[in-house]
């Protein structure tokens, strides 16, 4: 089995040695091999590519040179010496007559080496056989653009989005039209391997080629509902082609950034999930959906809904006409079924309702998919859309910090989600950060929101990561600086991480501030002052994600 990583890789050849051929994407659970022989700040397929490689899981690996990343690794895994075959194609960044002749030139030189290798004779017939016609979209579709994505990513993409998916990233939209004169059987073999290696460069063009032009026909598509952009940390090129499109699109658009490795499987279906859920609101504004279930109208009946977070559980309990009969907020324990179940019990208890009385329940939060006994589950981006929606119907965007991420959600006037951005896997500027920031500085929360607005000194809190900033504060400490000063910094830390998120996605009128930091007043001033704007708050803040919950019980 030989396995590749681009697109020019020249499939058609390997089947003239009836060599079976399959894509290296797999994620992976770390790095720990390919950290000890390469260096750090190799991307992460880079990196994935060599783990797999030492590891055993490719044998035969043919690269090639799209990009450094790839040379680098070549030379990381010839000197392991793991693969039985190894071989780097060296590629032309042009398509032109001259590199058309270099990459024939190159086709040929592998094509002898793995003859020597494999002991097999070249049948030109199978060669010839293995060419197929470009495929035409269909009918409506969702796309997958940018940097390769991975099997398990677009597996669990195609699983949650009702259209069909298609696969148009640097390694996915691999189309070489059958040539005439290839197929005849007539040519030489140098004219032959001339006429493929034009194929090969006539596809439409990766961003590693000098000119991508042609790209833009991926997105002028009709067919095209809606996109999925993947980027690989520290692969600069596609992200360039991210910024451009973001503001081109015409359809809805979500980027997706990874570093190759299984770790955020969870955020990443809480973003794919939300993008589904932001395309069924589209679609349902156009009467493509059908209508949900209806409530049975026997006695007073409540439904309820559960957000089950990192740092706590929410639950509200809402009449039929959408008045709060009762809510509560606990901690999140060991288990999220068990804090779901908690703080279900106890706020049908101080209501005074029965379980039997509450006739729908849907989860939402981090925790939704380990919660048995729901009606259904929906996204805490759409559940704090709905929610921020009903609290104040001015609202446009939604700024929610929680325990475990921060994230910015732009709404329609009907409380649709539009778009919206998450932080990615790091801890800065989420409500864990103050939580140990506080702990560092020996308070509690409530003791910090409140400190943080007596400050006089403008200390800055350079660090953007949660580990370099506590050894900031404890250095701080250190220096005598005073407390209210220094949590001032922190809460100026977190705004500019906000804010950036908030420019990511293009400010809009209409600012609601959400999650348990909405009651840090220290934070809220910060954010109110970085952004030059007013942020409406209100008591059930935290309660936002679970009050949408309920809301689309209601529904």
């Amino acid at each position: 089995m030989i396995h590749y990583v681009c697109k020019y890789t020249p499939l058609e050849l390997f089947a003239g040695f009836s060599a079976e051929c399959a894509i290296l994407d797999n994620l992976q659970d770390n790095f720990e091999v390919s950290d000890r022989v390469a260096h750090a700040n190799l991307c992460g397929f880079g990196k994935a590519v060599i783990q797999a490689a030492l590891s055993g899981q490719a044998g035969e690996l043919v690269l090639v040179n799209c990009c450094d990343t790839m040379r680098r690794a070549y030379d990381v895994i010839k000197k392991s010496g793991a693969c039985h075959f190894l071989y780097l194609l060296d590629l032309p960044h042009q398509d032109s007559c001259c590199q058309q002749e270099i990459l024939a030139g190159n086709l040929l030189a592998l094509k002898s080496a793995y003859a020597e290798y494999s002991g097999q004779p070249f049948d030109p017939e199978a060669f010839r056989a293995a060419f197929s016609p470009p495929r035409d979209s269909e009918g409506p579709y969702i796309g997958i653009f940018g940097a390769r994505a991975g099997q398990e990513i677009e597996e669990m993409i195609r699983e949650l989005l009702a259209l069909p998916l298609r696969n148009l990233t640097c390694v996915g939209n691999r189309s070489l039209a059958p040539d005439k004169k290839v197929l005849a059987n007539t040519c030489p073999e140098a004219e032959v391997f001339l006429i493929y290696a034009g194929a090969l460069l006539a596809q439409l063009p990766c961003l590693r080629m000098s000119d991508t032009a042609g790209r833009r026909s991926l997105y002028n598509d009709p067919n095209l509902r809606g996109a999925i952009y993947h980027t690989i940390k520290f692969c600069d090129f596609y992200g360039f082609e991210y910024a451009e499109l973001k503001n081109k699109l015409a359809v809805p658009l979500l980027k997706l950034e990874t570093d190759y490795t299984r770790q955020s499987k969870g955020q990443l279906q809480t973003r794919i999930e939300a993008f589904a859920e932001t395309l069924s609101g589209l679609q349902a504004k156009q009467g493509n959906v059908g209508k949900g279930r209806k409530m049975s109208r026997s006695g007073q009946e409540y439904v309820a809904g559960i957000d089950s977070g990192s740092t706590s559980t929410d639950v509200v309990i809402l009449a039929q006409d959408k008045t709060i009969a009762a809510a509560l907020v606990i901690p999140t324990g060991g288990s999220a079924q068990t804090s779901a179940e908690k703080s279900l019990a106890e706020a049908l208890h101080s209501a005074g309702i029965a379980r039997s009385s509450v006739s729908r329940v849907v989860t939402t939060g981090y925790g939704r998919a380990y919660i048995d006994g729901s009606d259904e589950s929906i996204t805490e981006i759409t559940c704090h859309a709905k929610g921020a929606h009903y609290l104040n119907p001015a609202t446009r965007t939604i700024i929610d910090i929680g325990g475990q991420d921060s994230k910015v959600i732009r709404i329609d006037d009907s409380g649709a989600v539009m778009n919206f951005v998450m932080n990615d896997k790091c801890a800065a500027g989420t409500g864990r950060f103050l939580e140990m920031m506080a702990r560092t500085l020996g308070l509690t929360l409530g003791e910090m929101s409140k400190l943080g607005l007596n400050w006089r000194e403008d200390i800055v809190i350079s660090s953007m990561c949660t580990v370099f900033a506590e050894s900031e504060v404890v250095s701080l400490i250190a220096q005598n600086k005073a407390v209210p000063d220094i949590i001032h910094g922190l809460n100026n830390s977190v705004a500019a991480k906000v804010s950036s998120l908030i420019t990511r996605l293009g400010p809009e009128g209409g600012f609601i501030l959400t999650g348990g930091v909405a009651q840090n007043l220290g934070v809220v001033r910060a954010l109110e002052v970085k952004l030059g704007i007013k942020l409406y708050i209100c008591g059930e803040a935290q309660l936002c994600g679970a009050l949408g919950a309920a809301l689309f019980a209601l529904e």
